[in-house]
C-alpha cells in the first residue's frame, strides 16, 4: 500500500507533458530533493489536470487526475510550495475549494422534529 506522509503542491503552472523522470527534475529543482512518502502536486495551466509524483523508498509512483467538468483550486500565487493537510488534499482531488472549506465543515443530517 502507499503511505503518503505529506502533500506538497508546486505552486503555479507547470509542464505536464514530460514523465516521471522531467517531474522528478522539477521536484529536486523546487524541493532540493524527493523526501520518502512525501507526494509533490503539479497542475497544468489551466487546472483541469493534476500529476503526483510519490517517491515510496524502493521507486516511484506517477499518478494522473483530470476532471471531466470545471477546473482544480489550484493557487497561483508566486509561493515555492504550499504544504496540504490530509482533507485539504481530499478536497482539492474531489475539485472543491479547498482553500476556503474548514475541517469542521460537514453536512449534517436532517432532524425530523
Amino acid at each position: 500500500m502507499l503511505r503518503i506522509e505529506a502533500v506538497w503542491l508546486a505552486v503555479g503552472a507547470s509542464d505536464l507533458r514530460g514523465g516521471m523522470d522531467s517531474l522528478l527534475g522539477q521536484v529536486v529543482a523546487r524541493f532540493g530533493s524527493a523526501q520518502r512518502h512525501h507526494a509533490y502536486v503539479f497542475a497544468n495551466r489551466r487546472a483541469t489536470r493534476l500529476k503526483v509524483l510519490v517517491f515510496d523508498g524502493a521507486g516511484i509512483w506517477l499518478c494522473t487526475r483530470r476532471l471531466q467538468e470545471g477546473r482544480f483550486a489550484w493557487p497561483q500565487d508566486d509561493r515555492e510550495a504550499l504544504h496540504l493537510s490530509e482533507q485539504q488534499w481530499r478536497w482539492l482531488v474531489a475539485g472543491l475549494p479547498w482553500q476556503r472549506m474548514t475541517a469542521h465543515a460537514t453536512a449534517a443530517a436532517i432532524a425530523v422534529v
